[in-house]
């Protein structure tokens, strides 16, 4: 629990289908958040609708499960404009994926919407590669980009 009694952050994850990446960076995200003793609101997401429903690609849980994380009770959904009120921060894993969010923003939004690694100073501007359609390997590196983005919200979240 934050000791300055501060409301927890809210962030939500954002990629395509919401079953490689965006469940990767949450889960990536509640590990260092706990590990800080930070309560933190974390979810994920898709632009896309085809996977709603389904766990996170086999590939992305087995990677997880490598580096000592659970995401298998995940479940894809789609993005929503209600998330742009439930949220204070949304992170699109690409820019795709962040002009489809902007494309749906609602005009009462209250949601900072920024790329992931815009939080990763010296990467900002850069997508977060997407595993999907490449080799096992991709989902570590995929892997190691997220927590970098996990990384770095705790920093910022602990820097006041």
């Amino acid at each position: 629990m934050r000791k300055d009694r501060q409301k927890p952050p809210t962030i939500l994850f954002l990629c395509l289908g919401n079953i490689c990446r965006s469940p990767l960076a949450e889960g990536a995200a509640r590990t260092a958040f706990a590990a800080a003793g930070i309560d933190a609101v974390l979810d994920s997401a898709g632009t896309g609708d085809w996977h709603v429903g389904h766990p996170p690609d086999a590939r992305a849980q087995a990677e997880a499960r490598r580096r000592g994380v659970d995401i298998s009770d995940l479940r894809a959904r789609q993005l929503s404009p209600e998330d742009f009120r439930r949220f204070d921060l949304i992170l699109a894993a690409d820019m795709n994926n962040l002009r489809d969010a902007r494309a749906i923003r609602p005009a009462d939004a209250t949601a900072t919407l920024a790329l992931m690694f815009d939080r990763v100073p010296g990467r900002e501007g850069e997508s977060v590669a997407d595993p999907f359609y490449g080799d096992d390997d991709g989902f570590a590196a995929t892997w190691d980009d997220v927590s970098a983005v996990a990384s770095a919200l705790v920093a910022s979240s602990t820097s006041g």
